[in-house]
């Protein structure tokens, strides 16, 4: 390695580990105002509370990470060109390729440690956070599990299983409703292609009811819709937030080999798919960044006051478009791989050209 790239490298990981520390520090303190008079009301332990903060530091840092990469690039490129260093590389002849070509380099290896976070690390620290969350605070506990794209749940006097497309809606497809006699024999089943809960009340569009008469007969009544009082809410239908975050890069590829129907296989490659792409989108941030802090330093002068801004409002704006497409992508609206590198290749072929443009 050359005495510049040492030199360039030195400043790009010092720059990312001070804005790493900045971002944590930052969300901890306002999470933690936010958060400690639940702590509080529920008794809940300082040894149990500071387990909390400090397990959900790995999150953190996975959530900001193509920030951080974005702007610890921008960062050391500005200070290069503040202090006329990047001016003298130019004029001794050095190409901006050659002189980012650490930059970039170094933001590689932190995707893949990243990704290697995301393996080990990550699901077991969302796994304890949720815990402490939902049972030890809020003293909610799920009550059904998730799998093949259906969610299963055993409520007070049946069985419930279904599919929720979105999980903010009571809207519920492919349903059934088990209930068993004492002996642990199913007594009925209702089954529903499209449940709906509004203030109380079940209505079940083309329903089917079976129910047992005697041991070796059953009635069966098909009904176009109907109302219905289970005992259970949508409120009791309780996941914790951040599932997929508990579930390491190889337990999503095989979420979506298990799964069967289009839509639960759909959404499951997007999963897969997106958890890979985020981490990701910090170099094509960064590719489209360095170019940017360049071209508004030129045209208006101001570096780093400007440039900053700048990143960060494009970063905005991909992480919008990247967001949408991949609830495009849950949805079954478009192919969960387009979603997933559609947005990279994009911001990186516009980046790469600029970088390039530089250079002439």
């Amino acid at each position: 390695m050359i005495l510049l790239h040492r030199y360039i490298l030195s400043h790009y990981i010092r720059n990312l580990i001070l804005i790493v520390a900045s971002f944590v520090s930052i969300y901890l303190l306002i999470d933690f105002f936010e958060k400690i008079e639940d702590f509080l009301e529920k008794g809940i332990s300082f040894g149990i509370t500071t387990k909390f903060f400090l397990f959900n530091i790995p999150f953190i840092i996975d959530m900001m990470s193509p920030v951080c990469i974005l702007l610890a690039g921008v960062v050391t490129l500005g200070m290069l060109n503040h202090s006329n260093e990047l001016i003298a590389l130019k004029s001794c002849g050095i190409p901006l390729k050659k002189i980012v070509q650490p930059i970039i380099g170094a933001a590689l290896a932190c995707i893949m440690l990243f990704l290697v976070m995301a393996q080990t690390v990550l699901p077991t620290t969302v796994s304890a956070t949720n815990y402490i969350w939902n049972r030890e605070v809020k003293g909610r506990t799920s009550s059904g599990i998730y799998r093949n794209g259906r969610y299963y749940y055993h409520g007070q006097d049946g069985f419930y299983s279904f599919a929720r497309p979105d999980p903010q809606k009571n809207v519920f497809t492919n349903f059934s409703y088990t209930t068993w006699n004492p002996r642990y024999q199913v007594h009925t089943l209702i089954a529903a292609k499209t449940a709906v809960w509004n203030q109380g009340i079940w209505t079940l569009h083309d329903s089917q009811v079976q129910t047992v008469r005697g041991s070796e007969r059953f009635t069966t009544e098909v009904l176009q819709e109907r109302n219905y009082t289970f005992p259970e809410q949508p409120d009791a239908f309780f996941v914790p937030p951040y599932r997929a975050m508990e579930l390491s890069l190889t337990a999503l590829y095989r979420e979506t080999r298990h799964n069967h129907s289009d839509e639960a296989r759909a959404k499951a490659w997007a999963e897969f798919y997106g958890r890979i792409s985020y981490t990701f989108l910090g170099l094509p941030l960064l590719l489209l960044g360095l170019p940017l802090l360049l071209l508004v330093y030129r045209k208006w002068g101001r570096d780093l006051s400007l440039a900053i801004p700048v990143s960060c409002g494009m970063a905005f704006v991909s992480w919008g478009l990247y967001t949408t497409l991949q609830s495009l992508a849950k949805a079954g609206y478009i192919p969960p791989l387009a979603a997933a590198t559609s947005v990279h290749l994009l911001v990186s072929g516009l980046g790469i050209f600029l970088l390039v443009r530089e250079d002439t």
